[in-house]
């Protein structure tokens, strides 16, 4: 029994699967297991894109549509709140830092003697002077309001980040498209490629597809979204800054027209001129109208209440034209790329950017406002 037994026990290794020849055989099916892995992914790859119905690609179209308008939406609620932090800053800065400058005895004994001296370099013509003492208001206002506030936060940055908003909240939103109907993500990818989201060729980098402008990480490192951006900026002037300047503008052309008036007004100072020539008379000039700034620093208080509602009025305009300004405004990179998606799509443009201000309410004790109506009330109205 003993014999049979052992003989049994080494009946394996007689027929030849000694542990050598066992780890042969495993590798030998390890390989047959792989090449027949490697040839189903070659027939998969070879697999034709599942047929989609033109019907269900006029729906994706549809929902890429209504994903634009809402991304545009969420820049332009994004847009209002930045603009509101900026002009609040605006506000502060020019109550704190121009007007007590512009109002103060000292500035209105300087201007009326660039005034006097601007006049009299332009042979008495009074543009000239209008348009040297606007350059020079400019510069001021730039120095101590805009400058500082933009050191914070100013438009061509708000314009930048609403921009990017519109990118990132649309490329959520299209994420939600392909399951939603059944589309193979490569398929969906293929779509977007198709659909011109950046054309300012030449040269064609400065063309991009919906689906170069979603894959860019980041933004910044795509040639055509580059150049979307300096040609906002260029149609900006190169900073929002510069659509506060025809306000300044105004206030100098008052401020000119007042003073010249004052100087050719004055009795006294046309006598003196006539007897003692031009040098002298313009110097007594000086003298007549010091006596007037020093009487108007007594009603100070209401030279700059008239100066701040000159300068409201004025800002609340510039500050719609940020708004609303399709072409060099906050919202336009926002909005010239939804026009570019969703017209191409539709076979129309993207709805225009719509804000109305609210009706003016006087200040009839010319304090210091803080715009709250014209900025929280006004709203992006929604597209027709």
């Amino acid at each position: 029994m003993s014999g049979a037994r052992g003989s049994a026990e080494t009946r394996p290794m007689a027929v030849g699967l000694s542990l050598p020849g066992l780890g042969m055989l495993i590798l030998r099916f390890l390989g047959v297991v792989l090449m027949t892995t490697m040839l189903g992914c070659a027939t998969a790859d070879r697999t034709p894109p599942r047929q989609i119905p033109e019907s269900t690609w006029r729906q994706v179209d549809n929902d890429i549509v209504a994903a634009s308008q809402a991304a545009k939406e969420q820049a332009q609620r994004s847009a209002l709140s930045y603009m509101n932090d900026w002009m609040d800053l605006v506000y502060q800065r020019t109550d704190s830092a121009f007007i007590p400058w512009f109002t103060s005895y000292w500035t209105q004994q300087w201007l009326t003697l660039k005034v006097a001296w601007y006049k009299m370099s332009a042979e008495g013509e009074l543009d000239p002077t209008v348009d040297r003492l606007t350059l020079y208001l400019q510069e001021q206002y730039q120095g101590r309001v805009l400058r500082p506030v933009s050191r914070e936060i100013d438009p061509d940055l708000i314009m930048r980040r609403t921009t990017q908003i519109y990118v990132e909240v649309l490329g959520e939103r299209l994420r939600r498209i392909p399951p939603r109907h059944g589309v193979p993500l490569p398929q969906f990818d293929q779509r977007l490629q198709g659909i011109p989201a950046i054309a300012l060729a030449p040269p064609e980098e400065h063309n991009a597809s919906l689906y170069q402008l979603l894959h860019a990480k980041p933004l910044d490192r795509l040639p055509a979204y580059v150049a979307l951006i300096d040609r906002v900026r260029t149609a900006a002037g190169g900073t929002g800054a510069r659509s506060l300047d025809p306000d300044i503008s105004a206030v100098a052309k008052r401020t000119s027209e007042r003073l010249v008036t004052e100087l050719a007004t004055s009795g006294a100072a046309s006598a003196a001129s006539m007897m003692v020539g031009r040098v002298a008379g313009m110097m007594i000039s000086l003298g007549v109208s010091g006596f007037t700034a020093m009487a108007r620093a007594n009603d100070r208080q209401e030279l700059a209440a008239q100066l701040r509602q000159h300068l409201n009025a004025d800002f609340d305009d510039a500050w719609l034209d940020l708004m609303r300004n399709p072409d060099s405004g906050v919202l336009a990179g926002a909005h010239y790329l939804s026009e570019q998606i969703q017209g191409s799509l539709a076979g129309g443009s993207a709805a225009p950017l719509r804000f109305e201000p609210p009706p003016r309410v006087p200040d009839p004790l010319g304090e210091p406002s803080r715009r709250d109506g014209i900025r929280a009330d006004v709203v992006p109205t929604p597209p027709p």
